[in-house]
């Protein structure tokens, strides 16, 4: 996968199930929502979803599917076990106890429990004192749940034929490499995949990872990326000889540009949809090889310069979000950047971000609109919501 506008082949969701409903008012915000969705409508929201990227072509694998499909193997079963269980949060007697019950579970259930967690009421029964089991409430995680796993962007993305195993930032999202990596490593679709990137590396999380063009990288640097992620990254594609150029961009450190995704998205090979006030505020530092295995830096410069220059084009078009300020704010707010490229020209975009839309459209790009009321609620829209898995060759 050389580009984000290729033309898309396949894609890793994630249909919301279970751990949505472990969402309350109580832990919405430590599990990173901002609200909480009402699950049967974001289930169908996300059906709907899936079904147009299947309409265009796209073939479309289900993570909950493949997670099961991995855990049959005896290996990844054992584990998916150990990471599940954490002998610091259940105390050792507790959390061998667990462990030895996961351990009779099927792959069905043990990707329940991975997923949708486990609270110390579902515990099985009691043998001996548990002091742990004691001083926590019934409805207590015994085993955190990942609501997030809806965004499957962030967790792994694909860099040429490599896959790159983010290194999640939040302490509510970093049980997730773990499961992106049971799957990555035995599913028997990916068996064979190269890696570019491992989970244990310094953060860096695919929502900030842009393929501009072949060869041509942008890593946005922010809340959730941070340099150290960025230049390890930069230095992990120079040394497969997957990329030439890596632009690390800082972005603000804030809960509405967590991601370089959520300011600037790809909708066609030299165009972009931009948040009007990132267009002249976001610079770049530019990363090349030096040939003998180390790197050179130079910048910041215009973002935007910065990007042209690297991707050999006279310039990037801008499509911005909205010319009125209020409203462009309200739409960034609403994802309206964040758009999934089906072909060049042509994008998934939310239905509600109607401004945002018509201007693609007067700009001559496709929109195919989705509805995402619920699905928006944990603050991602749909190249959020999808891993490109395979992409044709821009041409």
């Amino acid at each position: 996968m050389d580009s984000e506008v290729g033309p898309l082949r396949a894609v890793l969701l994630h249909r919301p199930g279970n751990e949505l409903k472990r969402l309350t008012p109580r832990n919405n915000d430590q599990l990173l929502f901002d609200s909480i969705p009402w699950v049967d409508r974001a289930q169908a929201e996300h059906d709907a979803f899936a079904e147009v990227l299947r309409s265009r072509g796209v073939e479309v694998l289900l993570l909950a599917d493949a997670l099961r499909t991995a855990l049959e193997d005896d290996r990844a079963h054992a584990a998916g076990v150990h990471a599940a269980v954490d002998d610091r949060r259940l105390g050792g007697d507790l959390a061998d106890s667990l462990r030895s019950h996961l351990s009779g579970v099927g792959a069905p259930g043990l990707a329940e429990v991975l997923m949708a967690g486990m609270t110390f009421e579902e515990l099985p029964s009691a043998e001996g004192a548990s002091l742990v089991r004691m001083m926590n409430h019934p409805h207590d995680f015994a085993v955190d749940p990942l609501p997030n796993l809806l965004f499957t962007r962030d967790s792994s993305a694909w860099i040429a034929d490599r896959v790159a195993i983010s290194s999640l930032t939040m302490p509510a999202r970093r049980r997730e490499t773990a499961v992106l990596d049971l799957i990555y490593a035995y599913h028997p679709y990916f068996r064979h995949a190269a890696r570019a990137y491992g989970a244990h590396s310094a953060p860096i999380e695919g929502g900030d990872v842009m393929l501009l063009a072949p060869g041509v990288l942008a890593i946005g640097v922010g809340e959730r990326t941070t340099a150290a992620g960025a230049e390890s990254l930069a230095r992990s594609v120079f040394a497969d000889d997957i990329a030439h150029t890596v632009l690390a961009v800082p972005i603000e450190q804030s809960r509405a540009t967590m991601h370089l995704d959520t300011v600037c998205t790809m909708v066609d090979a030299d165009a972009v949809v931009m948040y009007p006030l990132a267009r002249d505020l976001l610079t770049a530092f530019t990363i090349r090889p030096t040939g003998d295995g180390g790197v050179k830096v130079a910048g910041p410069t215009p973002f935007l310069a910065a990007a042209a220059e690297a991707m050999e084009i006279d310039r990037l078009r801008v499509i911005d979000t909205g010319l009125d300020p209020v409203t462009a704010e309200r739409e960034q707010w609403d994802d309206g950047n964040n758009t999934l490229a089906l072909a060049p020209g042509v994008v998934v975009g939310y239905e509600r971000n109607v401004e945002t839309n018509e201007r693609l459209e007067a700009a001559g790009i496709e929109v195919l609109p989705i509805a995402g009321s619920e699905l928006g609620s944990g603050r991602g829209g749909p190249r959020c919501m999808s891993c490109p898995i395979r992409r044709e060759p821009l041409q």
